[in-house]
């Protein structure tokens, strides 16, 4: 029996029962055999050998349970069976050689199995790929490549494979490696396969942890600077797999994203968050001012000193509810002020060096020109620093510059601040409350889209101190809106009114009684749209019974027949 308990994108940190023993995954299946003894350590061990072992184990793994494929994705049928709910890649080795071909097969794999079963990839995992082969969607791996480097005198450590003459200190601290300090030339075949072993376990359990934390794709992008081929297969997971990844990537989130590298700006999370400003999102009606501003170390930007600066010179004017805000970033590019609350907006950390490589122009080149398009204003004001507005003044119509040194300068902010009280006595004056409701609106739009939004406001008010902020409508409370999350989180009142607008529900089975969370096996459809942190509305009978927040995704809580498929907030 196999249970997922974390996701992480495609990759999952489960629960796989063997002879009445627990073992979590992703695991490695340690190799013992007459020859080669698994260690004490080993969670799991695959053998042919019959000997009575205190260990869960695959046994007498041989040709015969490779008989039939399961899978007919190619000419090759490289994809077999275990069993039914443990599938296996042959000739691993020599498809990992072909990056693109690889990644392609791994997906189609588990695009094809679902999300239930397990794939097991033998002799290629080593510490240096196990979090890039995880984030793929891999639960198992074995430990033939630390046998194969033991063969070789070669020592595996997370930044590579090194031959044990390499060293004049040892830098690992495994039982091993600390008895022989820096005589690492003395080591042994079972010394070095002995810490190969002894990392291999190391990284799985980083890994794992990675994963509870949300941030495994940090890890991934730190290991794959190892080899060449392994950020090639993360660099073609992330072109030519997107649906498959923002699929499997939650919404919402705590941990920070650290966009250190170019494969950053490939994080789904990130492009989905892109294609929601400029497919889903709508600017505050009223607005008739866009100012463009630069980022802020401090999340969410309107709690840091920069931000807080340039607030003050827009509230000192007569008219600051006709101002938009616009933050220009990377590798977001483009976030409204209405949206920073919103993962990830509100968790990522880059380095700040001032020079912006070509990627990077030419992704907000783009959005920024998409948004100019969709979302008309009769002015523009940009504060962006010289080395911003170098790529994007062309972009902009006859735009007031107002940063003339550094943003938080005091020549900066006294030139924003006239320029920005001469401008806003062009329009009519906005009033604080119909701004305030048309910013929920906005977030709304890019949270459900422009429908569900209107459907959400219609005839409401907003209530309460930004960023804890109600939907009023008369004397009942809708939804609301706070710091840790980041999106609506609806009442049932809330709930009502959008549910006829065919999005974001979950319909359960007519023959129990819901007492608390919505778990799989409970669970008869859903809509496929729904991802892990979305707001979802929980339907029995064609009426409404509970609202939640997913911790499946739709297509997930289908096919599932274990764990929690929302979290209820309330029920009916």
């Amino acid at each position: 029996m196999f249970s997922i308990k974390n996701r992480d994108g495609p990759s999952r940190l489960g629960k796989i029962t063997i002879e009445k023993t627990e073992v979590i995954t992703p695991n490695i299946f340690f190799l013992n055999t007459n020859r080669l003894k698994a260690p004490k350590f080993a969670d799991i061990i695959l053998t042919n050998n019959d000997a009575k072992i205190d260990k869960p184990k695959l046994k007498n793994f041989n040709k015969s349970f490779l008989e039939k494929p399961i899978i007919e994705l190619n000419e090759k049928s490289i994809f077999k069976s275990l069993n039914e709910d443990v599938h296996t890649v042959l000739f691993a080795a020599q498809l990992f050689e072909q990056p693109r071909k690889f990644t392609d097969m791994i997906v189609k794999l588990r695009e094809k199995i679902g999300y239930q079963k397990i794939i097991y990839l033998p002799s290629i995992g080593d510490p240096t790929n196990f979090a890039l082969l995880s984030y793929i969607g891999v639960d198992f791996f074995d430990s033939t490549a630390g046998i194969i480097a033991g063969r070789n005198n070669i020592l595996l450590l997370t930044d590579g494979a090194f031959k044990k003459d390499d060293f004049d200190e040892l830098t690992c601290n495994c039982p091993i490696c600390q008895k022989f300090e820096n005589k690492s030339q003395k080591m042994s075949f079972q010394d070095i396969l002995n810490h190969n072993y002894n990392a291999m376990r190391n990284e799985i359990k980083t890994v794992r942890n990675a994963i509870k934390r949300g941030n495994l794709r940090n890890l991934v992008e730190n290991r794959v600077k190892t080899t060449p081929d392994l950020t090639a297969i993360l660099r073609n997971l992330d072109m030519n797999h997107y649906n498959y990844l923002e699929r499997r990537t939650p919404t919402t989130g705590k941990q920070i994203i650290l966009a250190t590298s170019k494969e950053s700006l490939n994080r789904p999370e990130i492009k989905r968050f892109q294609k929601r400003v400029i497919q889903r999102y709508r600017k505050p009606e009223s607005t008739k001012i866009l100012l463009l501003l630069p980022c802020s170390a401090k999340k969410p930007y309107s709690f840091s000193k920069s931000h807080k600066l340039f607030r003050e010179q827009l509230f000192s004017t007569e008219n600051p509810f006709v101002i938009h805000e616009l933050i220009i970033t990377s590798p977001l590019g483009l976030v409204p002020r209405e949206l920073e609350l919103v993962y990830p907006a509100s968790s990522y950390d880059i380095p700040v060096t001032g020079v912006w490589d070509e990627d990077e122009k030419n992704m907000i080149r783009n959005l920024l020109a998409e948004f100019l398009k969709k979302n008309k204003y009769a002015k523009i004001i940009s504060h962006l620093p010289k080395e911003i507005m170098e790529f994007t003044q062309d972009i902009l119509e006859k735009p007031d510059v107002t940063c003339i040194d550094n943003p938080t300068s005091d020549k900066s902010l006294e030139e924003l601040s006239k320029t920005l009280k001469k401008n806003v006595k062009n329009y009519e004056k906005v009033k604080p409350q119909k701004r305030a409701k048309e910013d929920i609106l906005s977030l709304a739009s890019y949270q459900f889209g422009n429908k569900i939004a209107e459907k959400l406001l219609k005839d409401c008010v907003i209530k309460g101190k930004y960023p804890y902020q109600k939907i009023m409508h008369d004397n009942t409370q809708l939804g609301m809106i706070t710091e840790e999350r980041g999106f609506i989180s609806l009442t049932i009142d809330g709930a009502e009114r959008i549910m006829t607008s065919g999005k974001y529900w979950v319909e359960i089975y007519d023959d129990f009684t819901l007492k608390g969370s919505v778990f799989a096996p409970g669970v008869k459809d859903a809509d496929s749209n729904i991802r892990i942190g979305d707001e979802v509305i929980v339907i029995q009978k064609e009426k409404l019974c509970a609202v939640g927040v997913a911790q499946m995704n739709g297509e997930e809580m289908k096919e599932s027949t274990y764990g929690e498929a929302v979290k209820v907030r309330h029920i009916v």
